[in-house]
């Protein structure tokens, strides 16, 4: 199932033709994940996962500028790839708060936990896979 997060684009996200910035719709996307994979992820009892998550590829596509108006933009995320050691999520930010709003932006990263101590990537342990299974499953 799809997680739903609503974030709230800030004035400061637009560019010079009042439009959401580049830079800034990554902001959005990780403003969007964070509350499952960290606040969620600690609720669960997972200390490890929100101690280090680093992205490993990032992809967006435009279809239509979304203009800073105020108002929240929904922003739909999937579990679309779990692996041993990194997991992919795909975004659709709709141009408003309600899922009949138009999908102006489509976006895709991949993830991967890291060890902050030895600095270096690391595997997903049994019950972060399973957090990830379910808290895409149960959204």
């Amino acid at each position: 199932m799809t997680y739903v997060a609503h974030v709230r684009p800030r004035w400061t996200d637009m560019d010079v033709y009042g439009h959401i910035n580049h830079a800034k719709m990554v902001t959005l996307l990780e403003e969007a994940r964070i509350p499952l994979l960290f606040k969620g992820a600690v609720e669960a009892g997972l200390e490890q996962l929100p101690k280090g998550i680093v992205v490993v590829k990032l992809e967006i596509a435009y279809k239509a500028p979304i203009v800073v108006s105020g108002q929240e933009l929904r922003v739909g995320i999937d579990l679309t790839e779990l692996r041993a050691a990194s997991f992919t999520l795909a975004y659709r930010v709709h141009a408003g708060p309600a899922e009949s709003d138009p999908v102006a932006v489509t976006a895709e990263t991949v993830l991967a936990p890291y060890d902050t101590v030895a600095l270096r990537p690391r595997r997903l342990s049994p019950p972060e896979s399973e957090f990830l299974k379910q808290g895409f499953a149960d959204a």
